[in-house]
């Protein structure tokens, strides 16, 4: 899962910009109106579709891309418009597996890459420092696109998915056709994590604490399977996942990397362990907190378990064509798996903000 700030200074960080105003009456009014707002000019339906229908992807790809070897799934027609769907922190790229056959079906070309430290992602070389700063992971996602000879795309994610979409449509907005941000504008920095936070929101950033630690980390790689299965629960409170389903995603998780991937996000983003150097120039673009200029469209699960902004914290961030809309129905965190056609939905809306299925 992803960051936020409680103080006007760093609210635009995720998790503790999140935690601020998410529980606030008001906010939630905002919200609803929000969702009363969203009537999208839907020039494709999305079909209707059961979570859960899909269990695979059928067989996965590799390509080496940047300082990966990149494994992702691949559907729908190879000329068509080019969508890349990213996942988060503790999922993988089922959280797509009914996503991705709704847009292939729409005639799109559907991109699912495992992130670093998640699948069958591999580093090209031992010697490369296992980083998951925001600009390192963003530039994966650049040389992946790269890799498949695609341009532009309609690029949309959650929870690490989300901001790294987010990242990509500030620094390189050319590369991005139209962005979907699950819980908004998630664009963070060390320097904004610095103030300390109220008992009660810092509570629930358990697990960021326990991972600057080294019991931490032995714990999370210990108890992997079961830490996991537990985050899910806590950021999807009301969504009733089998053993199967969990265990699909779980086995993304022995990737060698994994855990100091893992690691390294949430110990960068505290300020507890370096970026590097490298990427600073990047960094310092992106802790500007700079609006986003691409067509996008935010959502939000009204059953989020993960702590999260209003969509009205967020508005000022998205200066290009916006919609924000909130999925009803105890929704959680993990939206596209849990909401599927809503999240489908919002893939074609945006493209068609950009201008439509124009490959």
């Amino acid at each position: 899962m992803s960051t936020i700030n409680w103080s006007e200074e760093v609210k635009h960080d995720r998790r503790r910009f999140l935690r601020n105003a998410a529980m606030s009456f008001a906010a939630a009014e905002l919200v609803t109106m929000g969702a009363a707002n969203a009537q999208s000019n839907k020039a494709t339906e999305v079909p209707a579709i059961k979570p859960g229908t899909n269990t695979s992807f059928g067989v996965l790809k590799q390509i080496n891309a940047g300082l990966l070897n990149i494994g992702y799934a691949e559907a729908g027609p190879a000329d068509g418009p080019a969508v890349v769907l990213l996942h988060g922190w503790p999922y993988d790229i089922h959280s797509y597996v009914d996503v991705a056959p709704l847009l292939a079906s729409a005639g799109y070309r559907v991109i699912v890459p495992y992130l670093r430290g998640y699948g069958t992602t591999r580093f090209l070389s031992s010697e490369t420092v296992r980083n998951a700063q925001q600009s390192a992971v963003a530039l994966d996602i650049i040389a992946l696109m790269d890799a498949l000879k695609i341009q532009t795309a309609t690029v949309a994610g959650f929870d690490w998915g989300a901001r790294t979409a987010d990242v990509m449509a500030t620094l390189w907005p050319e590369r991005c056709k139209a962005i979907v941000s699950v819980s908004g504008y998630l664009i963070s920095s060390p320097a904004g994590n610095q103030v300390p936070l109220p008992p009660e929101p810092a509570s629930l950033f358990w697990y960021q604490y326990y991972f600057a630690t080294p019991v931490g980390k032995a714990g999370y790689a210990k108890y992997l399977d079961q830490f996991n299965k537990f985050i899910w629960h806590q950021a999807s409170p009301k969504w009733n996942f089998d053993d199967a389903t969990y265990d699909r995603t779980a086995a993304s998780f022995n990737n060698p990397d994994h855990v100091d991937i893992v690691m390294h996000d949430y110990r960068w983003r505290l300020g507890l362990a370096d970026g590097e150097q490298k990427y600073d120039d990047l960094e310092k673009r992106l802790a500007e907190l700079s609006p986003i200029t691409v067509p996008t469209i935010t959502m939000e699960g009204d059953a989020n378990g993960a702590i999260h902004a209003p969509s009205a914290a967020y508005r000022n961030r998205f200066s290009g064509k916006y919609e924000y809309r909130l999925i009803t129905g105890g929704v959680g965190h993990n939206l596209p798996q849990e909401a599927p056609q809503a999240f489908a939905q919002a893939v074609v809306d945006v493209d068609g903000y950009a201008g439509g299925q124009s490959a």
